[in-house]
């Protein structure tokens, strides 16, 4: 992880310095930048997630005809995913790609701020820059709270205390806000949908969870949620992806809806025929097979082999072989 960390504690220290010595401008500078760094990947996950949604109609016509067979369910689903160029992990890799970041941004904090007298010996081999070593330590106080410790309540001070109970809620409001917004509408085929309901479930899970992770961790990765979410809403408003129509009815979101409009006769008889191929498709392969073993067993299949060429023709001019004798 040091290969994420080091530089991460150097840019969060030369932010520092460039900022007048303000610690939290500096990590609410650095979330800025990590979150644009990151925007192709949420992007991706948001465009997968839509994707997904639209090929409901079609899932749930697959479900319907093989309600009793779920290995051909299974196959005729990665057959009309591979139909219309949808990853169904598309929406899961990006996030697994964010959580080493996270985890070297969190370090990144209690090592920059120095939480225990090691990590403050210890900050000036992770410098890249050699000249920041004259920062050390940094101020990590901030209305009067130490921001490599959780949020205590009762503090020093009532401006303290307000801090401690504000950051948390904050770190709940915005997170379900972002959530909220970047869900695609209720469409009325999604209320027997599971997918639709864990998904709709998740967005109350999340913004409960992040709170207690603003209680149980350091203030400065609460910082860095809020900061992160608030970035998040605006780039999704700018690009027009935000679903501010949830929220506010009859408010314009400029996204259009998935469910908006309905498919047009010929959109709708390319989508049946599509459909037809897949079951096809699977119809063909045994009960019980592996659905890409049997695609490649398929290809190979209608290839030729060498055993099965025909013996090569003798020349002309050759005479039999004699007969054995008797």
């Amino acid at each position: 992880m040091d290969f994420l960390l080091n530089p991460f504690v150097t840019v969060l220290a030369l932010l520092y310095q460039l900022l007048g010595n303000d610690i939290v401008l500096a990590i609410a500078a650095f979330t800025v930048i990590i979150r644009l760094a990151t925007s192709p990947l949420l992007l991706q996950q948001q465009k997968s997630t839509e994707a997904a949604q639209m090929l409901q109609p079609q899932i749930k016509k697959l479900q319907e005809k093989y309600k009793n067979d779920r290995e051909k369910l299974a196959a005729a689903q990665m057959e009309l995913y591979k139909e219309y160029g949808v990853n169904p992990l598309g929406g899961c890799l990006p996030l697994l790609i964010q959580m080493p970041i996270l985890f070297a941004l969190y370090g990144a904090i209690l090592y920059g701020l120095g939480s225990t007298p090691f990590q403050v010996v210890d900050m000036s081999r992770r410098f890249l820059i050699p000249s920041l070593d004259t920062l050390i330590p940094l101020n990590k106080t901030w209305l009067g709270l130490d921001l490599t410790q959780p949020p205590v309540f009762g503090g020093i001070s009532t401006v303290s205390t307000i801090a401690a109970i504000a950051l948390p809620l904050l770190v709940m409001i915005t997170t379900w806000l972002q959530s909220k917004l970047t869900m695609p509408p209720m469409r009325p085929e999604d209320k027997d949908n599971p997918a639709a309901a864990t998904t709709r479930t998740m967005t109350t899970i999340m913004p409960l969870m992040f709170g207690f992770f603003a209680l149980s961790f350091s203030i400065g990765i609460s910082i860095y949620f809020i900061v992160s979410n608030v970035v998040g809403i605006i780039q999704y408003t700018l690009l027009g992806k935000a679903h501010w129509n949830v929220l506010i009815p009859g408010l314009g979101s400029g996204v259009k809806a998935l469910n908006g409009t309905a498919a047009s006769p010929e959109k709708q008889r390319e989508n049946d025929a599509i459909l037809r191929r897949v079951t096809d498709r699977v119809d063909q392969m045994p009960k019980g097979a592996n659905p890409a073993l049997a695609a490649r067993t398929s290809a190979a299949a209608s290839k030729p082999s060498a055993a099965a060429k025909p013996d090569a023709p003798k020349p002309s001019g050759s005479k039999p072989s004699n007969p054995k004798k008797k």
